[in-house]
């Protein structure tokens, strides 16, 4: 069977060197030109297998991906979209990972929308692509459990992403027995959220703690919740939740020790570790405290 990939980062980068280290016969390596590709380009160059690193995959003209004659295309932590007419270009479809047990957070921040939501479980789906966004048929599903303190890193790093190398490999194996289901989706369980990016990451004190904790968490590594602190941007990082009753403002500092800032909010206290101030390196709390001459009963967001 000959198989293309499109990909990306270590995601990308390993899911070829699974399939190489299959035996599977790899026809294409596709990748963006930028520091994202790096990887799946230096391996591909080194196992043989012909890559393509275009701007877009747009880019790609159908005579020139169909020379490839692919039977099957794996996508693998793709970010752009990917035309309609490369789709289908291969005889047994065009099969893609993504971060959740479809049809539920379809979108392009899945993981993160899965914490900030309160979810307890979540899991991978390996689907049919088709011209919509996460709505192809399911061909196999892993679930996994969300722990109280997962961030979207750890959740990712350490379930999501292995999980998925292996899901993908057996997706593969069952295409080849002509074993694969095609299993529409429930449209009528189906959410769809927007990337988690800045418009979603600014965190209001007022919120109960639970809702602020799994905000910070789902956007723990990327993008870091933000507020304010005399008039600067900072974002927050590796939290833990106390949760009490406690007769502080809402945003205002408690305390500021070694193991991180404790800052009052309704129903008790979330402590930080971590901070990022306008575009600096993440720093410790006393270290972040000296920075920006703060201490106890200051207040974020004033």
């Amino acid at each position: 069977m000959r198989i293309t990939i499109v990909g990306q980062g270590p995601f990308g980068e390993k899911t070829l060197e699974a399939l190489i280290k299959k035996g599977e016969n790899v026809v294409g390596s596709f990748s963006p030109p930028d520091k994202r590709g790096e990887a799946m380009k230096a391996l591909a160059e080194k196992s043989g297998v012909p890559f393509y690193c275009p701007n877009l995959m747009k880019d790609i003209e159908v005579y020139d991906y169909v020379k490839l004659k692919p039977d099957l295309a794996v996508l693998a932590f793709v970010t752009d979209i990917i035309p309609e007419k490369l789709i289908n270009v291969p005889s047994l479809g065009t099969i893609c990972y993504h971060p959740s047990i479809l049809p539920r957070h379809r979108g392009a921040s899945a993981i993160n929308w899965a914490i900030i939501q309160g979810d307890t479980r979540t899991g991978l789906t390996i689907l049919w692509v088709d011209k919509g966004i996460d709505t192809g048929p399911i061909l196999l599903q892993k679930e996994v459990e969300i722990g109280p303190d997962d961030t979207t890193g750890s959740l990712y790093f350490k379930a999501l992403f292995p999980m998925g190398i292996d899901a993908i490999i057996e997706s593969v194996e069952l295409i080849k027995k002509g074993a694969a289901p095609r299993i529409p989706q429930d449209e009528s369980k189906a959410t769809y959220e927007p990337p988690c990016d800045d418009r979603v990451a600014s965190v209001s004190f007022e919120k109960p703690i639970k809702e602020i904790y799994n905000l910070i968490r789902g956007c723990d590594p990327q993008p870091g919740v933000y507020t304010t602190f005399k008039g600067k941007r900072v974002r927050f990082y590796d939290a833990k939740m106390f949760p009490s009753s406690i007769e502080k403002r809402s945003g205002e500092i408690v305390s500021v020790e070694e193991g991180g800032l404790r800052i009052a909010v309704k129903g008790g206290l979330i402590q930080i570790s971590k901070f990022r101030a306008d575009k600096g390196e993440k720093i410790g709390s006393i270290e972040f405290a000296k920075l920006v001459n703060l201490k106890a009963g200051d207040r974020f967001g004033e």
